[in-house]
């Protein structure tokens, strides 16, 4: 957080004129990437794009200015891996997208064709800091006909913009991929190896296929490096197995869930593979988080491990709480520039979210928040945010209400 920038102001070629719509916001602490900031800064956003940011800025003639008096700027955060915008409310399964249950292997099934950019949660997540999200396929137990290949992931952005293409290929193995392949971890691997194999040698006209056309399709991507897959995996020699077939299979590997990834740090280092973890799991849920620790993160950061943070709930509407776990993060002894980059930079560059999330860059679509105060604590509040080049209103369903029956409820009147 007490990094300069020695980059100081860049500005686009096109001139200002005093015809565009320009907002300055000025005296802030602005936060660009990776955690690195600058205080006393201004920041030029011209016809939605950002246009200048540093310490001595030219005010264009016309702009709109806010004196921030030092409030934070902070690139749009990411909302974890999970439902958001396919899931309404858990417990109504009417309102619910977020589950695989074709009972057959389909690598290809995209739950972003269900997304709802008008859901309640994105609206919340949106106010609440949330710029995107990893819209991840989850399969229900295999009673339900779910399977250790789950589907595909895609970046969503809460601009209300269609999903992405797909940016990852997830597959479930530790005991909830057992519990999908005949209550074994090793018939997981089989399973999905099984599926690797078919779609480098496509059977023949009358031969037992697993696979359709498309899901063969899905598979060579990954095959051909052009998508990663993301192990929802916890236990160390669960973690240790993925890294060996990773390899045996030359593919791209991230963890997901990684409870117990501290104790495999040197591997997950060596090999390059990213993980994505929970930052406020502090006890063991079940065996496979045996050696769960609130230091996980911190741990990892010490390996070199690269490290994003994601909330394990069923519940979309808890995505705002992210920005507390990479706060808990710190105050268990990871850096704050590293806490930060795990819910902004980190997540955007592994999931290829484009170079317009994640960071804030001269020349990119604005896409950040003003906060009062660090938003790693708790109590700041966002007060202004913008995506996709837009500034968005801060009004939610929640808001409404309360300005409907806050002033009658002071008066004993609300009834």
């Amino acid at each position: 957080m007490k990094h300069a920038l020695t980059l100081l102001v860049t500005a686009l070629s096109l001139p200002v004129g005093t015809q565009a719509d320009t907002t300055v916001y000025q005296h802030a602490h602005v936060v660009t990437a990776n955690g690195l900031s600058q205080t006393d800064a201004s920041v030029v956003i011209t016809d939605g794009r950002v246009r200048a940011i540093g310490n001595t800025v030219q005010i264009p003639a016309g702009a709109h200015v806010v004196d921030l008096q030092g409030h934070w700027i902070t690139p749009a955060l990411f909302g974890g891996v999970g439902a958001l915008g396919v899931i309404e409310i858990s417990g109504e399964h009417d309102t619910n997208d977020g589950s695989l249950n074709l009972g057959s292997v389909r690598p290809e099934f995209d739950p972003a064709l269900a997304f709802n950019p008008d859901s309640e949660p994105v609206e919340i997540a949106r106010v609440e800091g949330v710029g995107f999200a990893l819209l991840a396929s989850h399969p229900d137990g295999h009673i339900d006909g779910g399977n250790v290949i789950a589907g595909v992931a895609d970046i969503v952005t809460l601009d209300g913009a269609t999903p992405q293409a797909p940016t990852a290929l997830v597959v479930e193995l530790g005991h909830g991929g057992a519990a999908l392949a005949g209550e074994n971890r090793a018939a997981a691997f089989l399973v999905l190896t099984d599926a690797f194999e078919e779609a480098r040698h496509p059977p023949r006209p009358g031969e037992p296929r697993r696979l359709t056309d498309a899901g063969r399709a899905t598979l060579n991507q990954v095959l051909a490096g052009k998508l990663p897959v993301l192990f929802n995996v916890d236990r160390a020699s669960d973690i240790r197995a993925v890294l060996r077939f990773a390899a045996a299979q030359k593919i791209r590997a991230i963890i997901g869930g990684g409870a117990e990834a501290w104790r495999v740090a040197r591997e997950l280092a060596a090999a390059k593979v990213p993980v994505i973890i929970d930052p406020l799991e502090a006890l063991p849920a079940d065996f496979d988080r045996l050696a769960t620790t609130l230091e996980n993160g911190a741990r990892l950061e010490r390996a070199g491990v690269t490290v994003a943070f994601s909330l394990r709930s069923d519940s979309p509407h808890e995505a705002r709480k992210l920005r507390q776990g990479a706060g808990n993060a710190v105050a268990h002894g990871m850096s704050w520039n590293k806490a930060f980059a795990a819910i902004t930079t980190v997540p955007a560059s592994i999931f290829a979210a484009g170079p317009a999330f994640g960071g804030i860059a001269v020349g990119e679509k604005a896409n950040l928040v003003v906060w009062t105060a660090d938003p790693l604590e708790v109590t700041s509040l966002v007060e202004a945010a913008w995506l996709n080049g837009e500034s968005r209103s801060l009004a939610t369903r929640q808001t409404a209400l309360r300005d409907r029956y806050l002033d009658k409820l002071r008066h004993g009147a609300a009834r």
